[in-house]
């Protein structure tokens, strides 16, 4: 979500909490002081009282806008975590504020059918929340970069981020930083032909799209790549490599997992529509549910590949190209990968993955 969508996301949040503490101060000085007037009331057909009144106005006793006040308060915290929180969880926070906004607009409708159908009025400080409810559903619809059929699986990671740090990678000890930098001093490098456009650090990474390690590690990783980026454009190179454990492709894998040959084609020409991370991150997030069929609607729902069975055989022979190279380079299990020559069998801890990051922009090769 970018910076303006979430500055606007917290600015429609804010007028409807405002609006929404302002009809309960209305709505309970109307039920217990009988000399109050409400400021909003301008005419027979514009008025809260005659709306605060009503049966419409409460639910199970409590005051309808003692709800929305309620909703805006998370609105309103999601919002700020789309301005400060780590990039994934940023990401993740339009398609919060949708599913919330699309729930409360069918409220909104109604309530607001009740007011002009049945009561025959209108409330300034209610229609006030309504446009405040229509605003985030506008803004967080078109703030959207992610499949809204990947928010489950998002759910759980988002909130471990938040319960832990949502801004940071655990930080390493001074012994486990000096031991890191010893590795990666005296470890050897392996020459590999891959093209590093001018970055100081090139990650290649050997990848199965339906292996959990793979998927995990792309999630975690991905802040820690968004920030030297942003903090050093171009310096640090991601490249993916194709390794599916399964023999379709990999004759010298097992039947592992029966998806991820598809799942390496769709993704190949997804990129050539430029949907490539929504595919990938799409697979990331659907492992459990990956099939053959699945993968093939993927790509034409979320890839946009309208050609996937005419283009397979000639993408497959890509995977293969990539395949062969990890047999060369004796890759045994995924993911691995290759930090400036670097071999890293399996998953690294995030800060280490970050420190070694750190440790080679300080000692360019």
């Amino acid at each position: 979500m970018s910076k303006t969508a979430a500055r606007l996301a917290l600015l429609f949040s804010l007028i409807g909490l405002g609006a929404s503490a302002t009809a309960v101060y209305v709505h309970y000085h109307l039920l217990y002081d009988p000399r109050y007037t409400s400021f909003c009331d301008i005419s027979a057909t514009v008025s809260c009282t005659e709306v605060y009144r009503s049966a419409y106005s409460t639910v199970w006793g409590v005051p309808v806008s003692l709800f929305s006040g309620i909703w805006f308060v998370f609105a309103a915290l999601l919002s700020i975590g789309a301005l400060i929180g780590r990039q994934e969880l940023r990401e993740s926070i339009p398609g919060y504020l949708f599913s919330m906004s699309t729930m409360a607009l069918a409220a909104t409708l109604y309530l607001l059918y009740v007011s002009v159908v049945i009561l025959k009025t209108y409330c300034p400080v209610c229609l006030t929340i309504d446009a405040a409810v229509v605003g985030l559903f506008l803004v967080s619809g078109s703030a959207i970069s992610i499949p809204m059929t990947s928010l489950p699986g998002r759910i759980a990671r988002d909130l471990r981020f938040l319960v832990g740090n949502p801004s940071a990678t655990p930080a390493t000890t001074a012994a486990q930083q000096s031991e890191l930098e010893r590795f990666m001093a005296t470890a050897i490098r392996v020459p590999l032909i891959v093209p590093t456009d001018g970055a100081k650090v090139l990650i290649v990474k050997f990848n199965d799209f339906q292996c959990p390690a793979c998927s995990h590690s792309y999630l975690s990783y991905k802040p820690i790549l968004a920030k030297y980026e942003a903090q050093y454009p171009g310096a640090v190179k991601m490249v993916l490599k194709d390794f599916p454990l399964n023999s379709a492709c990999n004759t010298a894998s097992s039947m592992v997992h029966p998806s991820a040959c598809d799942a390496a084609v769709a993704v190949r020409l997804a990129r050539q529509h430029n949907r490539g991370p929504e595919m990938e991150e799409w697979f990331y997030t659907h492992q459990p549910t990956m099939t053959p069929p699945s993968v093939r609607e993927a790509a034409k729902t979320v890839g946009q590949i309208t050609d996937f069975d005419a283009k397979y055989a000639s993408t497959i022979e890509l995977v293969k190209s990539d395949v062969a190279l990890g047999n060369q380079l004796g890759i045994r299990s995924t993911p691995t990968f290759f930090i400036n020559g670097v071999k890293v069998e399996g998953e690294w801890a995030p800060q280490y993955f970050d420190q070694a990051i750190a440790y080679e922009l300080q000692h360019p090769r």
